[in-house]
């Protein structure tokens, strides 16, 4: 079995509430999303994150305007909805939940293999 199909998935596991975190901070268009992911190590393609914004925005979690560039064309801005909020909060709550467990057990699987030893 290979480590990085594991760590691929577990990255996409967490994409969406990676996501939503960023655009509750301010309004982002798909480049600055991007860049952000990059800085925090989750490798992301465009390929990947435009279905991804797509199905947030037809879910009511995100809306979306667009406005016009100096340099360029048009920018497409995501925004959380009032349902997205709610979302994203439930979320924070599931993540912690899940961190605090994953934690517990692999803390105490550590413990039970050094006093085995």
């Amino acid at each position: 079995m290979k480590i990085e199909n594991t760590k691929a998935q577990m990255r996409k596991g967490v994409l969406e509430f990676c996501i939503l975190s960023i655009i509750k901070n301010g309004d982002a268009y798909t480049s600055e999303i991007l860049s952000q992911l990059k800085d925090a190590k989750m490798l992301v393609v465009e390929g990947t994150i435009y279905p991804l914004l797509t199905r947030l925005k037809n879910a009511g979690l995100l809306s979306y305007r667009w406005e016009e560039s100096t340099s360029g064309p048009p920018r497409k801005y995501y925004a959380l909805t009032e349902n997205g909020k709610l979302f994203l909060t439930g979320l924070d709550s599931t993540w912690a939940d899940l961190v605090a467990a994953v934690k517990l057990v692999t803390k105490n699987n550590q413990k039970s293999k050094s006093t085995k030893k």
